[in-house]
């Protein structure tokens, strides 16, 4: 066994220690629920799984606790597949490389899918042990919950008979998360020009790598720099507008950009005070963001001269647009202290398959009308550049019931368990509570977890013993509901 199967508890650590070996990212959840309906056939539990692929898996109550209500535990089986540009990984084959460090547990160079597989080991735990005191459960694995939460929004309804649910996709010992912001993506896509690149150009790569990115929605307070808009920055302090060959970065929708990179064609006579302008730049973003992300890197080299390239018209576009789009904490709320309530990521700038320029603006918000008028605003900039701008299906958020029965019971099972009165709040991030809750009203609802830090990038990492307190914490909530 490695060290990970090692740690305590045993029995949510051998599951996760597996969970490291399958290939799981968003969309591709396939050896992961066979998995699962592995483990409940072990068990002997009924399972039914939907048209889209979220499982449920059917527990029946310990002995004289049968006429108790069904409790929901509900985790995603997917993860976010990122890692540094150094590192050698095929997520689609290759096992997650767990680290030990001091109190954490780490990837090597990769996300390490503690998100949210911490809650789907628990899940398979609580499937197995047959010494836990429990009411009847409905174990619900949700698929495709990273990329918008799409396997919630097309779970069958029928599947569910609980009454309450216990969400495990939370990333903050001692709290309990009782609501949680909804969001929506919008897609602005240019036409590109190209023209011809005149004999004597020089052409040069910008790269910008060594950001911290992290997840857009619990991350994004802590002011880390969006490899994209400071790429746009960097190009903008060149003084005048180069012709792009490439512009782009960032990948997933709900991570902020680490990397991004631009390959520009500028006359030779200009080329010397253009890189030094740039490079001047990047010292100054450097010196800024220095606290935040003290392993920030950017470079200007020569590279050979494409054919072809943007012309100006378009470059120019391309580079107003990119600084034009808002990133970062719009708004925090006036009823929270200390959340977020309204941001934007621009997330992802590349060229598709279609041969045009698609930009990605991830937009979130616990107040539905702000959300809308981020939207707005987003759509406005595209359409003042001439973008086609695509509105994409969103995810409610999740409003809080602070006298949820539920609540109280959990907060009473907290302090047996960890021998302190937890804290209860809401996230800036999207919860799938919010999509079930539509698709059942009036479902009792509540979210717990282990502490998860800076997930969605290549520095995301558990704190070991959450785990297990958050282990105990589940287990005497089962029991007190029982």
């Amino acid at each position: 066994m490695t060290f990970v199967s090692d740690l305590d508890p045993q029995a949510l650590w051998r599951h996760f220690d597996h969970i490291l070996t399958i290939p799981r990212g968003s969309g591709e959840e396939g050896a992961m629920r066979a998995y699962v309906l592995a483990v409940a056939e072990r068990a002997g539990c009924a399972h039914r799984t939907d048209g889209v692929g979220n499982v449920v898996v059917s527990k029946p109550a310990s002995a004289g606790r049968s006429g108790q209500a069904t409790t929901i535990l509900q985790s995603h089986l997917d993860m976010v597949n990122e890692k540094n540009s150094a590192t050698v990984h095929d997520f689609g084959k290759d096992p997650i490389r767990p680290v030990r460090d001091g109190a954490f547990l780490r990837a090597d160079g990769t996300t390490l899918g503690s998100d949210n597989g911490i809650g789907v080991a628990a899940m398979l735990a609580v499937l197995e042990d047959k010494t836990l005191a429990h009411g009847p459960l409905e174990l619900l694995f949700t698929v495709d919950e990273e990329r918008g939460l799409t396997g919630a929004s097309g779970l069958e309804a029928g599947l569910l008979s609980g009454a309450r649910l216990i969400n495990l996709d939370s990333e903050e010992e001692g709290i309990l998360t009782v609501g949680c912001a909804g969001g929506a993506n919008s897609e602005l896509v240019l036409d590109l020009t190209s023209a011809p690149v005149a004999a004597g150009s020089t052409a040069l790569r910008i790269t910008l790598a060594g950001l911290k990115g992290g997840h857009s929605g619990v991350d994004i307070h802590l002011q880390r720099g969006n490899a994209l808009k400071l790429l746009a920055r960097a190009v903008l302090a060149g003084g005048s507008t180069p012709r792009f060959a490439e512009f782009g970065g960032g990948d997933k929708t709900n991570a902020i950009p680490r990397e991004a990179s631009a390959l520009v064609v500028v006359p030779a006579a200009e080329s010397a005070a253009f890189r030094a302008a740039v490079e001047a730049e990047i010292t100054a973003i450097g010196d800024e963001y220095r606290p935040a992300e003290p392993g920030f890197t950017g470079t200007v080299t020569p590279a050979d001269a494409p054919a072809a390239a943007w012309d100006a018209a378009t470059s120019t576009l391309v580079l107003r647009l990119a600084n034009a789009l808002p990133h970062g904490v719009l708004a925090m709320s006036y009823d929270i202290p200390g959340l977020v309530e309204t941001s934007t990521n621009l997330a992802r700038i590349r060229v598709e398959a279609d041969g045009k320029l698609h930009l990605i603006a991830s937009n979130r918000s616990s107040v539905a009308s702000a959300l809308t008028y981020t939207r707005r605003r987003v759509r406005a900039i595209g359409e003042l550049a001439g973008a086609q701008v695509t509105e994409l299906d969103g995810y409610p958020g999740w409003k809080p019931n602070v006298h949820s029965p539920l609540l109280e019971i959990v907060k009473k099972a907290h302090v047996e368990a960890l021998g302190f009165e937890p804290k209860v709040g809401a996230i800036h991030a999207g919860l799938e509570c919010g999509i079930i809750g539509e698709k059942r009203p009036g479902l009792d609802m509540i979210s717990i977890g282990p502490t998860i830090q800076f997930p969605h990038s290549p520095d995301e990492r558990v704190e070991i013993d959450t785990v297990g307190r958050f282990w105990g914490l589940l287990t005497k909530t089962l029991a007190a509901l029982a």
